[in-house]
Parts: C-alpha cells; structure tokens; sequence
C-alpha cells in the first residue's frame, strides 16, 4: 500500500516503467521505454536502433490498470500477460500484480506455464 493518491501512484508506475530508476542486478542502469498508449512498445533502448522488445500496451485505462504483453525479459518463446491493477482507499493505494505465462522449454518441446497473483514489490512513490 501506498500512502499516495491513485493518479500520482499511476504517475509513478509509468515512471518507473521507463527505466528511469530501474537496474540490473548487478547494478547497471536499464534505459527502458514506455509508450503509454494501447499498442504502445515497452522496450529497452540500448541507443543507436538497439534495444530489447520487452512488450506491448495491451490496456491502459488511467489511473486504475496498465496491462502489458509479450516476452518480457525472455529470449525464447513465451507469452506473458502483465497487469499493474490499482486501486484506492482513504488516500491511498494498493497495486495488485497478476502475471501470467506460457512458454516452450528451451531445453525440450515442453509447453509450461505461469499464472500468479502477487503485490507489485518494486512499485515506489
């Protein structure tokens, strides 16, 4: 839970999500991009027409839900569906963080699969 209004915690989100605060594990700045649209790209811009595909906007209805969809950080093939719900209650906000995916094994023809429900732990305002 967030002790912020619901528009400056979707502020927020939207801020985290283009990389301006986000890392590598090892510490290293990510330089992503959001296009906050429906079909809008989320993609990490390494510069000069270079980048990873992170997704696409799938939903966005302000303040309340930014959907995204697509491989993600992976590198094989996946579908991943990610959901940023927000919600709020006496001035402040509680994110809810449903993901899901579906995937081949690189290692074999296995189909496998996520679906979770989980409070968004990187989400700050």
């Amino acid at each position: 839970m967030f002790a912020r209004p619901l528009d400056v915690t979707f502020a927020a989100l939207l801020e985290t999500a283009s990389g301006r605060t986000m890392k590598s594990r090892e510490g290293t700045p990510m330089p992503m991009k959001i296009e906050p649209w429906p079909g809008g790209r989320w993609y990490r811009d390494l510069g000069d027409g270079n980048g990873h595909f992170w997704g696409h906007v799938q939903a966005i209805k302000r303040p309340t839900l930014l959907e995204i969809s697509g491989p993600l950080f992976m590198s094989y093939p996946v579908v991943s569906n990610l959901q940023y719900r927000l919600t709020e209650s006496n001035g402040e906000t509680t994110i809810k963080f449903p993901s899901r995916r579906t995937w081949i094994d690189p290692g074999g023809s296995q189909k496998r699969s996520i679906d979770r429900l989980e409070p968004n732990p990187r989400a700050r305002t």
